[in-house]
């Protein structure tokens, strides 16, 4: 499965080509759909697509469609329903429905100097929101206002929520419909420790979308030899989470079992806002842990946004299932989901 960033690419080459493109794009589901909304498919001149809007059971349809929304040069909304049986044949247990809108791209849809911005972005982890009127197929593209307020009506509380949720969303404003895709950077996790644990955590991780950090002052731990690829950080936790700086898009997770490493990492996620603080460690360790944050000065309210023992009780025994377990937990946290 293609990214997004690679399928607006494709759409970019395939405009600089000279060629007509329409992108497919999922605006709301229902049901067991089999593509998040947000979910692109791109389709040139030729029918040659790329992403996906369905798992496979209605592209082709929206391929014809696309082709439709070419020769016209204008935009269209389809929904498509997807029955038990032919769900079965892409993977899911039941049926759903899909809603999907397929604009132009070019001077009637999706504007070419737009998407170029909403590429740039996405290369420079820049975040910003598309905002897509679905009847006229008009795009307009916001980036986070520092210290805006309440300022911009619903639209721009709209905006910011799709941003701090990392959630496309449908809305009607004045009688529009409007479709608002969140294009955010990968969210962080900065591991403090070069641990055995973390050489099973970082490439799970990875493989999951999230943009990983390792925090270890020691050169022996923290090598290209036992983490190939990864980017390392031989700081102090204290100075590396100063000098990367610590959001509502990063998870800290600590490993060493080192008060000298652990605590000063804890202690300055506890002072920002992460979205998931993590500490591994026993519970009588974690004990004695809280009883120096304690001394530290951060109150019991305070401590209880740390997951420790860190990851969801699933038995885990071996570190690939403790990384599996750490990396379920972060994943939990960030998409507010219950276990």
């Amino acid at each position: 499965m293609r990214s997004t960033t690679e399928i607006l690419r494709q759409v970019r080459g395939w405009r600089a080509e000279g060629q007509q493109v329409g992108l497919a794009t999922v605006v709301s589901t229902w049901g067991s759909a089999p593509r998040p909304v947000g979910g692109h498919m791109a389709v040139c001149s030729t029918g040659t697509f790329v992403g996906s809007v369905s798992g496979g059971c209605v592209e082709a349809a929206v391929v014809d469609v696309a082709r439709g929304v070419m020769a016209e040069d204008a935009p269209r909304v389809v929904e498509y329903g997807v029955s038990d049986e032919d769900a079965w044949a892409v993977g899911l247990a039941c049926g759903g429905r899909v809603r999907i809108s397929v604009v132009p791209v070019g001077p009637k849809g999706l504007d070419d100097g737009i998407l170029d911005e909403v590429i740039r972005a996405r290369e420079a982890d820049e975040p910003v929101v598309l905002a897509s009127w679905l009847e006229t197929a008009a795009h307009e593209l916001f980036r986070p206002a520092a210290d805006d307020g309440d300022a911009g009506g619903a639209l721009a509380a709209a905006v910011r929520q799709a941003l701090v949720t990392d959630r496309a969303t449908l809305l009607e404003i004045d009688g529009y419909d409007i479709f608002l895709r969140p294009h955010n950077p990968p969210a962080r996790i900065i591991i403090v420790g070069a641990a055995h644990v973390t050489q099973s955590l970082v490439p799970l991780a990875s493989a999951a979308g999230f943009d990983v950090v390792v925090v270890d002052p020691r050169a022996a731990f923290a090598s290209v030899e036992r983490f190939p690829g990864v980017r390392l950080l031989r700081s102090w936790p204290a100075e590396a989470l100063a000098e990367l700086g610590v959001d509502h898009r990063t998870a800290v997770v600590t490993v060493t079992h080192d008060p000298k490493l652990d605590d000063p990492a804890l202690l300055a996620a506890l002072r920002a806002e992460p979205f998931y603080i993590g500490a591994l460690g026993s519970r009588r360790t974690h004990a004695s842990r809280l009883e120096r944050l304690v001394a530290e000065g951060i109150d019991g309210a305070e401590l209880e946004r740390i997951h420790a023992p860190v990851g969801l009780d699933i038995g885990a025994r071996t570190t690939q299932e403790i990384a599996v377990s750490i990396v379920a937990q972060i994943v939990q946290a960030l998409r507010k989901g219950t276990a």
